[in-house]
């Protein structure tokens, strides 16, 4: 199903564009727990979201991502704690009017248009964007007439995009919103929301795609086990959490080497090592101090998927 809820009835731009909302914090979970039987999937979680912020919620399969979006939009009760959308009850009028949702699954009749699908959608809405603009937001005006059923993977991702978007919502959820788009389609639809958030408006986006989450997040929260164990922007993300990567080529067990003050983690690949440390120039000295025939020495910085590694690894060890 790919849901998206109607905006309120406030007069939008001649662009169908109006300002963000006046709320400082638009969403917002406090202590929430939310169990399936025997299982937590979430364990006294406190997280907000901030008014014209891109929050992207990071973490591995079953951390408590999808759980948090479906609470969020009233779509899950919490077992305890208390959820909030736009300082109301998510389940309300109020609050729905203000959403938009993209989320991983997807009902959409494969005989109308595109055209035909976004005009049904839009008349839900009591302030509605412009159709010609979610064409244009979404990168779809070239196959607005064509049956949805005869679209590529890319352009029906595209298009519940749009499905998201045409309720001119001050909140945008984007649930895995790139899975199965290819590289360049992705770098596109990046674009397309750079372009909505532009307005500023509010994105919470969860992505399995780490380099997704650099490009757009303004801020990153990682999830695991039910619980929150980092958050900051994504140059605080890398920094606190990743240093520097180190590659050598080197007759030191990977042993040896984890053994290193600073080391978070090493990887072999044939004779190279790859370590992710944070305190690199100790880290070489060491290396050359151990191994005097080592070659091939490269130190470059740590990106998001090293820190996003490093984070939940640790966490898995305590």
């Amino acid at each position: 199903m790919t849901a998206s809820t109607p905006v309120a009835a406030s007069a939008p731009s001649p662009h169908g564009i109006r300002p963000p909302p006046p709320e400082r914090v638009v969403a917002e979970l406090s202590g929430v727990r939310k169990s399936y039987g025997a299982v937590q999937a979430l364990r006294d979680v406190d997280l907000q979201v901030r008014a014209g912020e891109v929050l992207a919620l990071l973490g591995p399969n079953g951390a408590g991502k999808t759980t948090s979006v479906g609470l969020l939009l009233g779509l899950l009760k919490p077992t305890a704690g208390k959820v909030t959308l736009f300082g109301g009850d998510p389940t309300s009028t109020d609050a729905k009017v203000r959403v938009g949702a993209m989320l991983q699954i997807s009902g959409v009749p494969a005989t109308l248009r595109v055209r035909e699908h976004l005009e049904l959608f839009a008349s839900y809405y009591p302030a509605a964007m412009p159709l010609e603009r979610a064409l244009e937001l979404a990168d779809l005006a070239d196959v607005a007439d064509r049956p949805y059923g005869r679209l590529s993977g890319g352009q029906k991702q595209r298009v519940h995009f749009a499905l998201a978007l045409i309720g001119n919502p001050d909140l945008l959820f984007l649930d895995e919103p790139t899975t199965g788009m290819d590289v360049a389609t992705r770098r596109a639809f990046w674009d397309q929301v750079r372009d909505f958030i532009g307005s500023g408006r509010t994105v919470v986006l969860t992505t399995h795609y780490l380099e997704e989450a650099d490009a757009l997040a303004d801020r990153i929260v990682v999830v695991d086990h039910g619980q929150i164990i980092a958050e900051g922007t994504p140059a605080e993300i890398k920094s606190r959490t990743a240093g520097r990567r180190v590659h050598a080529v080197t007759r030191l067990s990977t042993e040896a080497i984890g053994a290193f003050e600073g080391v978070v983690s090493v990887e072999r690949s044939g004779a190279a090592v790859e370590i992710l440390t944070s305190r690199a120039e100790g880290v070489v000295l060491e290396l050359l101090r151990r191994d005097p025939g080592l070659h091939d020495l490269e130190v470059g910085g740590a990106g998001l998927e090293d820190a996003f590694l490093a984070l939940t690894r640790r966490d898995a060890l305590t």
